[in-house]
């Protein structure tokens, strides 16, 4: 695909067919994905690839602990509740989710199995763990650079006809996907990836979340023009 078609038509996947994912395809993703551009070239980011079993341990357990009313366990510090424009731009696309889906307002059932779905990962049948060095916390710099390998990493598997999600709901209980993955001590769990082949029966693959325009983001500074 050409880069500005890529871009423009990846999509977050949130519907997948219970269909395995080579683990050659994968490997093809990361070697793509890994020409991200990290601070320095440390390239401090680890690659952990669940599936099969371990996967249904993890995502098993995420969301029994979390929907039996657990607070997260997460390794990086995360925000409180959104406000103000990131809160109504996480509402939009709530709000266009549900309404793809059927999912009335007062529907508090279906609502909370939305929310569970989340912390199952989403049942794809992939998910891939980020983590980076604990040495390098605090680790705003190293935080960029995985996010650069995500975003790399989610456009070459809509490349290649893989659908993806960036899932920090799915390792809420960090500590129980550090068990399970047995991942080292000396690595902080970054996110995951959900990623698998699309249901294109699955009505919420069809949204497309929204992007404000440049006007509302972007300065120039020194431009004559």
């Amino acid at each position: 695909m050409e880069f500005e078609t890529l871009v423009q038509t990846r999509r977050s996947v949130r519907g997948y067919k219970n269909e395995p994912v080579p683990r050659a395809l994968i490997d093809e993703i990361l070697s793509v994905a890994k020409g991200a551009p990290s601070s320095m070239n440390t390239q401090p980011w680890h690659v952990h690839v669940l599936t099969g079993a371990p996967l249904d341990e993890v995502r098993r357990r995420n969301m029994e602990g979390m929907a039996s009313g657990e607070k997260p366990k997460r390794d990086i510090l995360t925000h409180g509740a959104y406000e103000g424009e990131h809160r109504r731009r996480q509402v939009d696309i709530a709000k266009k989710l549900f309404s793809a889906m059927g999912i009335e307002r007062h529907d508090a059932e279906r609502r909370q199995d939305w929310v569970l779905r989340g912390f199952r990962q989403f049942d794809a049948p992939v998910s891939i763990i980020l983590t980076y060095d604990r040495v390098l916390d605090p680790g705003a710099t190293c935080h960029f650079d995985l996010g650069a390998l995500a975003y790399g990493i989610v456009l070459a598997a809509w490349d290649r006809g893989l659908g993806a999600v960036t899932n920090g709901q799915g390792i809420s209980r960090s500590d129980i996907v550090r068990e399970v993955a047995q991942i080292p001590d000396d690595e902080v769990i970054m996110t995951a990836i959900a990623m698998g082949y699309p249901d294109d029966d699955f009505a919420a693959n069809t949204v497309k979340s929204d992007r404000e325009p440049n006007e509302s983001f972007v300065r120039y500074v020194g431009f004559e023009d």
